[in-house]
C-alpha cells in the first residue's frame, strides 16, 4: 500500500511539474485574457456528456456550488478551485451522460440560457464518434462542427457578453479504445478546435494533455476504460482547466 501511494504521488507530481505537461497548459492560456476569464460574482457553467455529469444530483441541481450537484468529476475539482479564490462565484454542472451536440442544442434554453452564465465551459464529442461506431447515430464530423457551431452562434446572439471555454474531446488508448478510432477521431478534436478558434473561445487541450501524461503513468491510471477520467485523470484536466481561464 505505502509503495503504491508514493507511486501515485509521484505521478502526480510529475504530471503537474512535467514540461510536456506545461506546455499543453501554456497553450491553452494563450486564448485567455490577460485579466482571466473567470471574474468575482460570475456565473460559471460547466455543459458536457457523461466526463461532465460523472453522477451530479439532479435533485441538487439549482443550488449553486453544491458538492453533489457538481458531480465527482473535473467540474467539481475545479469549481473547488475557483471557489477557494473567489467564494462569491455561483458554479453549475449540466452534463448529461450520453449526450452529443444535438441533445445539447434539445436542451439548451433550460439548462443555460436561462441560467446566464458569464463563463460556458462545453466538453463535447466522444458520444458523437462512440454512438457512431456502435451503430446507435449517424453523425459525422462535419455534422458534429457544423451543430457545434450553430449551438455557439445561438449562445452568443443570446449572451453576447458570455466568455466561452472550449474543451478538446479525449480518449485514451486503452479499455473501450484502440487504434481503430484514429485518424477518424483526431478529426473530431480538430473540428473541436476550429470551432473554439471560430467563437474566439479560450481552448482546452485535454487530448494533448492526456498524451503527454500517458508518458508519466499508463493510460489506466488516467482512465480505465479509455474515456472516463479516474479521480487522477480529472484532478489533471481540472488543473488545465483553472490554468486555462486563469
Amino acid at each position: 500500500m505505502t509503495n503504491r501511494r508514493s507511486f501515485l504521488q509521484t505521478t502526480a507530481a510529475a504530471a503537474f511539474g512535467s514540461a510536456a505537461f506545461s506546455s499543453q497548459v501554456t497553450q491553452a492560456e494563450s486564448s485567455a485574457p490577460p485579466n482571466g476569464l473567470v471574474h468575482p460574482g460570475d456565473v460559471v457553467l460547466f455543459q458536457g456528456d457523461s466526463i461532465t455529469d460523472t453522477g451530479r444530483s439532479r435533485d441538487k441541481a439549482a443550488e449553486p456550488n453544491n458538492q453533489a450537484a457538481l458531480g465527482n468529476g473535473y467540474a467539481f475539482m475545479a469549481a473547488a478551485n475557483l471557489l477557494t479564490n473567489t467564494p462569491d462565484l455561483k458554479v453549475f454542472n449540466r452534463g448529461i451522460s450520453g449526450h452529443k451536440v444535438f441533445q445539447l442544442a434539445d436542451r439548451w434554453q433550460a439548462d443555460c440560457l436561462d441560467l446566464q452564465p458569464n463563463v460556458l465551459s462545453i466538453l463535447i464529442g466522444v458520444n458523437d464518434i462512440w454512438h457512431k461506431r456502435n451503430g446507435k447515430y449517424d453523425g459525422t464530423v462535419e455534422v458534429y462542427e457544423r451543430d457545434y457551431n450553430t449551438l455557439l452562434e445561438r449562445t452568443v446572439k443570446a449572451m453576447p457578453q458570455v466568455k466561452l471555454v472550449i474543451c478538446e474531446p479525449f480518449v485514451l488508448r486503452c479499455g473501450a479504445i484502440d487504434d481503430s478510432w484514429f485518424p477518424e477521431f483526431d478529426g473530431y478534436r480538430a473540428a473541436a478546435k476550429r470551432v473554439a478558434e471560430k467563437a474566439k473561445a479560450v481552448f482546452v487541450p485535454f487530448h494533448s494533455m492526456f498524451e503527454a501524461a500517458v508518458k508519466l503513468a499508463s493510460p489506466e491510471h488516467w482512465a480505465k476504460d479509455g474515456v472516463h477520467p479516474s479521480p487522477y485523470g480529472a484532478a489533471l484536466m481540472a488543473h488545465a482547466w483553472t490554468q486555462a481561464v486563469r
